[in-house]
């Protein structure tokens, strides 16, 4: 009975497995717009030029290509194959197929009431905000027009920077403190139907190129409605 329960769990691993990589195979033909027969590695390649999930997970994928080989070409009959997956295999390859066919948009994650302050609120102001509400990335607006993204370590920078001249007022308005920060791009502005993946992958790339992005600020026609920090995206995959 132990070693039928077995085999049956086998057989369910091994056809999840094969149900779930015919399907990546498809959402990428659909991403790169083809009905061809294409070999997986050759998917892989093109797609991954398109989609930031595809080239998140492409060294597991071509992994995955190598077993999902072993089970195709060896396997003599529905009860029997000559390799077959762990749970956590199945599990992962099918986490991969779920983000690619319903992709986790920051909208959907991130979207919330942000809280701004306006260019004339002072100092005082900014920082009664940042305590209150633990936030070290503020949106700052003249109006309804986006005028800087002020952060923790700008601030910080400005008071550096004036120490020495004993000009420093709590009432000093939050546009005379975001000098510092208008001489960095801190900040992008995405829509709401990026997919977290495109995300993560902006900051990176803004690292490699020896800049630091503070905040994506999510839009749509509404305007603002939601921001990512790089805490935000460590947290999810902690």
């Amino acid at each position: 009975m132990e070693k039928q329960q077995k085999v049956e769990q086998a057989v369910r691993n091994s056809e999840r497995f094969l149900t779930a990589f015919h399907r990546i195979e498809q959402s990428m033909k659909d991403i790169i717009g083809t009905n061809d027969h294409l070999s997986f590695f050759k998917l892989v390649e093109l797609s991954k030029r398109k989609n930031a999930i595809l080239r998140k997970y492409e060294e597991d994928l071509r992994e995955y290509a190598t077993l999902r080989n072993a089970i195709v070409h060896h396997k003599t009959s529905t009860e029997y194959a000559i390799a077959e997956p762990h749970d956590e295999i199945v599990l992962a390859l099918e986490t991969i197929d779920e983000a690619l066919a319903k992709p986790i948009t920051v909208g959907q994650m991130f979207e919330r009431n942000v809280s701004i302050l306006q260019a004339k609120d002072t100092l005082r102001d900014a920082l009664k905000l940042i305590r209150e509400k633990q936030f070290t990335q503020i949106p700052v607006y003249d109006g309804n027009v986006f005028v800087g993204l002020l952060t923790a370590v700008g601030i910080m920078f400005w008071l550096a920077n004036h120490v020495e001249k004993e000009d420093i007022s709590w009432e000093m308005t939050v546009e005379s403190t975001l000098q510092h920060e208008k001489k960095k791009e801190n900040h992008l502005f995405v829509p709401r139907e990026m997919s977290i993946f495109e995300a993560e992958e902006l900051f990176k790339e803004a690292i490699s190129k020896g800049r630091r992005l503070e905040a994506l600020l999510i839009t749509d026609d509404k305007g603002l409605v939601g921001i990512v920090t790089p805490l935000d995206l460590i947290k999810i995959e902690a």
